[in-house]
């Protein structure tokens, strides 16, 4: 017999325990957790939803070619062209050739591992409370009704150095912090040649988005840990959802992370080497919709467990932002309002389980 609503235990107390130590002790997922019928397919063939036809993937840029101090040629307008589709079709691109070795991705996903495998002892040690956001543990409980993810992870602000709050970031394994303070320089450098080909790609001035955010434009880091799950037919690693950064760039080891094209869910296939550039509902209003900010989850399995890193790229706190006045035309009219501090609304309306694009439409 199920139990009484009203005996069940608060997020708060669900909350104590970990994702990894309900693993570990080999317990169902508790209620707050349950976001999906049961009996629901998790085979990618099986569901009906999900899309398994192997010539629609996503699709995959080469930064290399973009970035080339050489005068444009056919292969850098092609792959501006390619781009420009990807965003406006997609929401999202797999990014090679950005001048991040294979090796030193690897070594991220290595520390990742090390540090989620931790005895909870340890990871305690950098724990945040039910409402915090930085540090580790699960995101700040959700509004009422609302699943928890099956997930645990370290968030941590990275850029710039005055927003980094020391006390959260691991000292074990004692590479850790290096090695993330060396991915903060190479994500800066990655954000910038991404934003000036977007820009490019668009026929606009190739700075203007790199204004839009500021000199000083956040960027944070997100470290999940997916356990695997012992009934992943009634959770999700994610909930499905859209980010409210600017644009996120993620790294993940093995496949997972599903995005919403249509009514069909892809999945991101893992390539070596490769990052999944994917865009935020900012990019989407300073694009005026042109490039599309899509919605995404992660699913769970009773296979394996999985590491992602998702670093987002945010414009400056209090800093407004807005379409691109050259994409206003008369066969364009302006369809996003200039916002600030869109990151907090698109947060309020993300514990509810909703999005929050629709705020700054005209």
């Amino acid at each position: 017999m199920a139990e009484a609503a009203d005996s069940l235990p608060p997020a708060e107390v669900l909350l104590s325990k970990r994702v990894q130590e309900l693993v570990i002790n080999q317990e169902e997922p508790p209620h707050l957790y349950i976001c999906r019928k049961s009996g629901e397919a998790t085979d990618e063939e099986q569901e009906e939803n999900v899309s398994s036809d192997p010539l629609t993937q996503i699709p995959v840029i080469d930064l290399s070619i973009l970035s080339a101090s050489s005068s444009p040629s056919s292969e850098h307008d092609g792959e501006l062209q390619k781009l420009r589709l990807a965003l406006s079709s997609w929401g999202c691109f797999l990014a090679t050739g950005h001048g991040i070795p294979s090796s030193f991705l690897d070594e991220i996903v290595r520390v990742s591992r090390e540090f989620f495998e931790q005895p909870m002892e340890e990871k305690r040690k950098l724990e945040k409370g039910v409402e915090e956001f930085e540090g580790y543990g699960g995101d700040p409980v959700p509004a009422k009704g609302q699943p928890l993810d099956w997930s645990d992870r370290l968030f941590l602000d990275v850029y710039p150095e005055d927003r980094r709050k020391l006390k959260f970031w691991p000292e074990n394994p004692p590479s850790f912090r290096d090695v993330l303070q060396e991915y903060t320089v190479k994500m800066r450098l990655m954000t910038e040649a991404i934003s000036k080909a977007m820009a490019k790609s668009l026929d606009l001035q190739e700075d203007c988005f790199l204004i839009q955010f500021g000199e000083k434009a956040p960027l944070q880091a997100r470290f999940n840990y997916y356990s695997k799950c012992p009934r992943p037919d009634l959770v999700l690693g994610l909930k499905p959802h859209a980010d409210g950064s600017g644009y996120t760039i993620i790294l993940q080891d093995v496949e997972g992370l599903q995005v919403l094209k249509g009514d069909k869910w892809f999945t991101v296939p893992t390539i070596s080497g490769a990052l999944l550039v994917l865009m935020a509902d900012q990019m989407e209003i300073m694009t005026n919709g042109v490039f599309k900010s899509p919605v995404h989850r992660v699913l769970s399995s009773s296979e394996r467990d999985r590491i992602s890193l998702a670093v987002f790229y945010t414009p400056e706190p209090n800093k407004e932002i807005g379409p691109e006045e050259a994409l206003i035309t008369e066969k364009s009219a302006k369809a996003y309002k200039t916002v600030k501090d869109y990151a907090d609304v698109h947060w309020d309306y993300y514990q509810q389980g909703l999005r929050a694009i629709h705020v700054a439409k005209v």
